[in-house]
């Protein structure tokens, strides 16, 4: 007969206590990674949600949901409104109380700021909706394969990815911190659009098919300027361990009013400005400024 082979035996896994006791000391050194004491992070689905909740405020319909009419309307909008109030003010808490030094699981002072900050956001949706409108008829206007502007609002990536980061600002500049940059990181995932909501972007803009765009922390964006896929508005890359020492130092280009770049085209660098009424050309590699009207040639300006 012939002899059966045993099996090898796999080797024996670390036993469960141990790999515990490595990861509660791993926690310990990688403060203030952990969360301790009931500070816990803004929930993801909950910030997306309330995303969808806003979009559906500033553009009625968005959601698929049936639209009021009347005297209806208003009281539709007020619950949405009252709705979103709640969920915002947990998550706004939930970002500043990760970071703050109370230990106790409730915070008076973060949760009096969460209500502050998102009252005053709230205050700001009729403004950003303006903002969005002419953000609409810059898109409708740039692009002759747009058949309307309710297109443009329903289906154009560029259009969802700077409503998000309108949204994103508005927070952000009240004080919010991580549910800002999880919306636009929600954005990112669904357009393919990475807007920083710390870049300042001013009325008329307009993304042209989008995919691979990327706007840096400190951009400066001015009226009426329009940008098409591939388009990266970065800085240049930080020795290691610089990063900490410039975060609060200008980093991404200027790009001034009236301002087209074409498809993948790179500017870089804080101190380079993109002139009034200038035209980059596609696949340029810019680190240094461009004049004011200049034309649409492929620039490789170092």
């Amino acid at each position: 007969m012939k002899s059966v082979k045993k099996p090898e035996l796999a080797p024996e896994c670390p036993s469960v206590a141990s790999v515990a006791t490595a990861l509660v000391a791993s926690y310990a050194r990688s403060r203030p990674l952990d969360i301790e004491g009931g500070h816990e992070l803004p929930s993801s689905p909950e910030v997306a949600a309330v995303l969808v909740e806003l979009r559906e405020v500033l553009f009625p319909g968005y959601s698929g949901q049936r639209r009021a009419r009347g005297a209806t309307l208003r009281a539709q909008v007020e619950s949405r409104l009252s709705s979103i109030r709640v969920r915002l003010v947990e998550q706004v808490f939930r970002g500043l109380h990760h970071r703050c030094k109370t230990k106790s699981a409730d915070c008076l002072a973060c949760e009096a700021q969460a209500e502050k900050i998102t009252n005053g956001f709230l205050d700001q949706l009729p403004r950003l909706r303006e903002l969005l409108l002419g953000d609409v008829s810059a898109a409708f206007a740039g692009d002759p394969a747009a058949t309307g502007t309710d297109e443009v609002v329903f289906s154009y990536p560029g259009i969802k990815a700077v409503c998000v980061y309108r949204l994103a600002h508005a927070l952000l500049n009240r004080g919010a911190v991580i549910v800002p940059r999880m919306m636009t990181e929600i954005a990112h995932s669904e357009t393919g659009i990475d807007i920083h909501p710390g870049a300042h972007i001013d009325e008329g803009f307009f993304i042209d098919h989008g995919t691979g765009v990327v706007i840096g922390e400190t951009t400066v964006i001015g009226k009426r300027v329009r940008i098409y896929q591939g388009v990266t508005l970065g800085a240049v890359s930080l020795p290691t361990g610089e990063a900490r020492t410039l975060a609060k130092k200008k980093r991404h280009p200027t790009i001034e009013d009236n301002v087209i770049i074409y498809a993948n085209a790179t500017i870089l660098g804080g101190d380079t400005v993109i002139g009034a009424g200038a035209v980059i050309g596609g696949n340029s590699w810019i680190t240094e400024s461009v004049p004011a009207a200049s034309n649409g040639k492929p620039h490789r300006r170092r």
